[in-house]
């Protein structure tokens, strides 16, 4: 297997560094303790080409492969989570499900906008009863004429509160469980369609806007269905596909900036006369991160080609994903209690590391939803 990167790919990874590095890192501190992140960020990234990155050029975006998109997330990732969970869920959830799902109508109207940072989107699927199980969904699409009326709520919606559409699931019939399910894109200015922040103050992630969205009498035209009537369900899990790669490459991106932080705070701190590095207790911990990222390297990467090749790749992905995370959860402990007090507070920015990554085993499917995923795809289902 050649593991070397294509001109083109590379171009990639050096356009989300050098914008990672250059316009997110000064903020991101900032951004963390605000709980806010500024409209110019999404709007530059738009206006650079990473919004639209896999997109198609007739569509206003870059054409790039698997490979290329599972670069800026990791780069993106090992900078910020916030501004890397703003792109995976605009750009692998919602954008690359309306390429793959959308009429060339919607097609049209919606992915020029996206691409350019124009219009911002979320994924509206979480419900307070219906969180892994989605076929337990609540939200009802009734039809009405031409329309349907959504009703229901959700929660946890990344990106919600500055989203110009969304991705709406709503079942018209609930004892079909699954097959119930229909998927809508709905511009967030509709009438009854209502927002506003989760209570509480979130553990990490707290530059992303996550929001409580209710649905009352939410007039939707027909037009609006994603895909056919009852593929809501087909068109969800295509959707987590996407965005579990995403959340695999930034939670490497977590994980290498972890290694950073750390072989550089061990070579400058000095204790009993000596490096920190020098002593074997430390070389022990960043000797493992170093294999844990590697190794999640090889497997994001292995997930993201496969994709390209055209081949089904979701238990790969899952494994990608439970595999990084879980390193970068080791690494980001190991980090905080090589800094010490230091690692404690916000002075660096290992202590934000540990927060932001907890995240990142919970949303796009739990890490006992990814083990339910591998499990049965080795040893099949009855």
């Amino acid at each position: 297997m050649d593991f070397s990167l294509s001109d083109s790919q590379r171009a990639v990874q050096t356009l989300a560094r050098e914008f990672a590095q250059a316009e997110v890192a000064p903020l991101s501190r900032e951004m963390d303790e605000k709980a806010e992140m500024p409209r110019s960020l999404p709007k530059r990234m738009g206006e650079i080409g990473l919004l639209g990155g896999p997109l198609p050029k007739e569509y206003g975006g870059g054409g790039w492969d698997s490979v290329s998109l599972a670069l800026a997330y990791e780069e993106l990732g090992r900078v910020d989570s916030s501004v890397r969970g703003l792109m995976t869920v605009h750009t692998s959830l919602v954008s690359q499900c309306i390429l793959a799902w959308g009429a060339d109508s919607q097609k049209q109207t919606y992915l020029p906008k996206l691409a350019s940072g124009e219009w911002i989107g979320c994924y509206a699927l979480t419900e307070p009863n219906a969180g892994s199980d989605a076929g337990s969904m609540e939200s009802a699409a009734t039809e009405d004429g031409g329309d349907y009326l959504l009703d229901g709520e959700k929660i946890w919606i990344t990106n919600g509160g500055v989203a110009d559409v969304a991705l709406v699931f709503a079942s018209r019939d609930r004892s079909l469980k699954h097959k119930g399910i229909c998927a809508f894109i709905v511009p967030t200015n509709t009438s009854g369609f209502h927002r506003e922040p989760m209570p509480g103050k979130e553990l990490g992630h707290r530059a992303s806007s996550h929001s409580h969205i209710t649905l009352r009498q939410c007039r939707v035209p027909k037009s609006a269905m994603l895909g056919e009537p009852g593929e809501g369900f087909k068109v969800a899990m295509s959707a987590l596909d996407h965005g579990r790669l995403g959340v695999a490459a930034g939670a490497l991106g977590v994980a290498q900036a972890c290694l950073d932080a750390s072989a550089s705070f061990v070579r400058q701190r000095r204790q009993f006369g000596q490096r920190i590095g020098d002593m074997q207790m430390a070389q022990a911990a960043i000797a493992n991160m170093a294999a844990d990222v590697d190794a999640s390297r090889m497997l994001v990467y292995r997930a993201a080609w496969l994709k390209d090749q055209g081949q089904r790749a979701t238990r790969e992905t899952s494994i990608a994903k439970l595999f990084a995370v879980e390193a970068a959860l080791r690494a980001a402990n190991e980090a905080v209690l090589l800094h010490g007090g230091r690692g404690y507070s916000t002075e660096y920015p290992v202590e934000r590391y540990y927060r932001d990554i907890k995240g990142m085993q919970i949303y796009e499917g739990t890490a006992h939803i990814q083990r339910i995923v591998i499990a049965r795809d080795v040893i099949g289902q009855e």
